[in-house]
């Protein structure tokens, strides 16, 4: 009966589950720290983004400049009357590039406007190198950049900045086409 006496208790054995639990736990917590500091850079950098300068803040701070846009005006895309002054050419012809086919040639009739503070004298002094550019940049472009929306576009940027590179106090804040016809 000694046998019986004797009480049995068993061996509780440590499990690897608690060590798992520990190595979970530090998982977490880990990745839980990770997340932060991607969440923390993610947000310093929309801070930085936010603070930089757009085109649009670019552009309007140089038509501020050149007294295109008066301080307090608002955006909200009213129609507002802008003073500038127009200026119109006569028309004129100008070959264009050589291209496949026949030789074009563009007729073309500008108005082109200055901003308010603009020198009369100045544009009919320049008047001569104004058409001069204007039928030097027409020579160098084919029919096919002219005939859609974008090459217009891109011709009027064209023509605005290589007359504003020789004129001292005046600029040109617009091109506009009332004529415009490729043959």
């Amino acid at each position: 009966m000694a046998d019986e006496d004797e009480v049995v208790i068993p061996k509780i054995k440590k499990t690897k589950k608690v060590n798992q639990n520990v190595l979970i736990t530090i998982i977490v917590f880990l990745n839980t720290l990770i997340i932060g500091a991607i969440g923390y850079y993610q947000y310093q950098g929309f801070q930085k983004f936010k603070t930089e300068e757009t085109v649009k803040d670019l552009i309007t701070l140089e038509l501020k400049k050149r007294g295109v846009i008066v301080e307090g005006e608002s955006e909200t895309g009213e129609a507002q009357i802008d003073e500038g002054k127009l200026f119109p050419l006569e028309r004129f012809t100008a070959n264009l590039a050589p291209s496949e086919g026949a030789k074009k040639y563009v007729r073309i009739n500008l108005v082109l406007k200055f901003s308010r503070d603009s020198n009369d004298r100045e544009f009919k002094l320049r008047k001569p190198q104004i058409i001069d550019s204007i039928i030097t940049i027409l020579n160098s472009k084919k029919a096919e950049e002219l005939l859609n929306k974008e090459g217009k576009e891109f011709l009027k940027e064209e023509l605005k900045a290589a007359i504003n590179a020789f004129l001292a106090e005046a600029r040109i804040v617009d091109i506009f086409f009332v004529g415009f016809q490729i043959n």
